[in-house]
């Protein structure tokens, strides 16, 4: 499954985005050349008009202020990542990275000290070049973080693009590197100790005989540490494997799942996934057993519920592991999923409604449950409020207990310069730029994400951190806590 928003660009240009069909109906942007000078010049202009007093005005909307932490540039080619984002035991935050072509990393952010160190270099971990191995390489960590009980975060790799020069070799018939499959490893924050747990869908002999002509990349791991067992999902194919700790195999589960998807560990132990056709599917430790199930909302299928040309279900579960809350990318709804049902039956759903009133939402690796049971996500929408244009980027918040689904406001970085934008685009060692278009300025001079929140996670201490590109950057909301609640009297 390819990225929206993060595309490799031939000889250095930068990204002007335009909207190009999907097969699947969606819009994504696609890349075209543009001088450098001239994003130079026009991101300038921008900021020239957006600033100039005589355009102040007051926001129709509150601000959710955060303050930006650009995340180390050595550890990215695009100024982006993904959905890896998470709180350690330890308190600290650890982000995975992508740089295509070369390599990809775990970093950690102290928010005590607001240092940042790469604690994970995968291609140091197993074994491959630190030189770039272009196509080759394990260019993403694409994963949520998951923390087990132990303390060790797990995660994996998988593929990026190709770079310039491979997609010139291409159009000339030549041969660029193989991509073999990601791996699965683990960071022991407690020992800082890593560990490479294998390759689940590697590019062998089987894989060859069957057409394949590229390994799996991994797209999502959830330990169950108390059974030995680690759930893995690949993409592109979103294949469903189980890894034995004890034996240290792999072996497939069966059902195909839907695109970006990730594993639930529920109250009674059961694997948890939505296939591809947004049925849930689980597997049973108890009785080494698979079943899948309808989901139901109001007694209709999901899939037909939701309408055509919904993609990218993500969900995640209460400490209790008896309910599961669900957002889409592309919906604006969100859902409660009720995960306590018998194996083998269907699985209810209820629609909570809207997260927010807007239009071509966007959403993706962002909904988490605080500490004070409620439910947040970010989610993006058109700017059409006439003050500034592009898009805006929304903390909403569900409260289970009184069924309320609140906006809390736009993200708004408190310390705009964390960032040298007037210097413009940096460049690569290989020449390519660094895309730096990722925020833009509302008319009373607050900055703000432009393109997409890439993760959210509430910490233990109610903190909220959210990860944006274009720059790379890790957001500190300071103006909203996700307190426990006081215990009525």
């Amino acid at each position: 499954m390819k990225d929206i928003y993060d595309r490799r660009l031939p000889d250095g240009a930068l990204p002007r985005w335009k909207e190009r069909p999907l097969a699947n109906g969606l819009l994504t942007p696609s890349a075209e050349r543009i001088p450098a000078t001239a994003l130079i010049i026009a991101w300038a202009m921008i900021q020239a008009f957006c600033t100039s007093p005589a355009t102040a005005q007051e926001p129709p909307f509150n601000y959710v202020r955060a303050r930006a932490f650009h995340i180390p540039p050595e550890t990215t080619t695009e100024e982006s990542g993904y959905f890896s984002l998470c709180e350690g035991r330890n308190g600290k935050i650890y982000v995975g990275t992508a740089a295509y072509g070369r390599n990809s990393y775990l970093v950690e952010f102290d928010p005590a000290t607001e240092k940042m160190r790469i604690v994970l270099d995968t291609h140091k971990l197993i074994g491959l070049p630190l030189t770039p191995t272009g196509y080759a390489a394990q260019s993403k960590l694409h994963t949520r973080n998951f923390v087990g009980a132990s303390g060790r975060i797990y995660l994996g790799s998988k593929q990026g693009y190709p770079t310039a020069a491979e997609n010139e070799a291409l159009k000339r018939g030549e041969r660029i590197p193989t991509y073999r499959g990601g791996y699965v490893m683990a960071y022991d924050p407690a020992t800082g100790t890593t560990e490479n747990l294998g390759m689940p869908m590697p590019l062998d002999d089987r894989q060859i005989a069957g057409g394949k002509k590229e390994g799996q990349g991994v797209i999502d791991v959830t330990a169950d540490e108390s059974r030995g067992l680690i759930y893995v999902i690949t993409c592109e194919e979103q294949r469903w494997l189980l890894y034995d700790v004890k034996t240290k195999n792999y072996r497939e589960l069966g059902p195909i799942l839907r695109d970006q998807p990730n594993t639930l560990v529920d109250a009674r132990g059961r694997g948890t996934a939505i296939t591809e056709d947004f049925q849930i599917a689980r597997y049973d430790p108890a009785t080494d057993k698979m079943t899948v199930a309808p989901l139901l909302v109001e007694g209709k299928p999901f899939a037909s519920y939701l309408g055509a040309k919904r993609v990218h279900p993500d969900w995640r579960i209460t400490p209790d592991g008896r309910t599961a809350y669900l957002q889409l990318l592309n919906d604006l709804r969100m859902f409660r999923v009720d995960l306590t049902g018998a194996t083998g039956q269907p699985v209810v759903a209820t629609n909570l409604g809207a997260r927010i009133k807007g239009d071509n939402p966007d959403s993706r690796g962002s909904i988490s449950i605080g500490p004070d049971g409620r439910v947040y996500s970010a989610i993006r929408i058109d700017n059409k409020t006439g003050f500034g244009k592009g898009y805006l980027h929304h903390l909403v918040r569900y409260d289970p207990e009184t069924g309320a689904m609140d906006n809390l406001g736009v993200f708004a970085v408190r310390n705009p310069d964390f960032f040298n934008f007037a210097a413009g685009p940096a460049k690569n060692p290989d020449g390519t730029a660094r895309p730096i278009h990722g925020y833009h300025t509302l008319p009373d001079g607050t900055l703000t994400p432009l393109h997409v929140i890439m993760a959210l996670i509430v910490t233990r201490d109610g903190t909220i951190y959210a990860t944006t590109i274009y720059p790379f950057s890790l957001l500190k909301i300071e103006t909203v806590q996700a307190s426990r609640r006081t215990p009525a009297p």
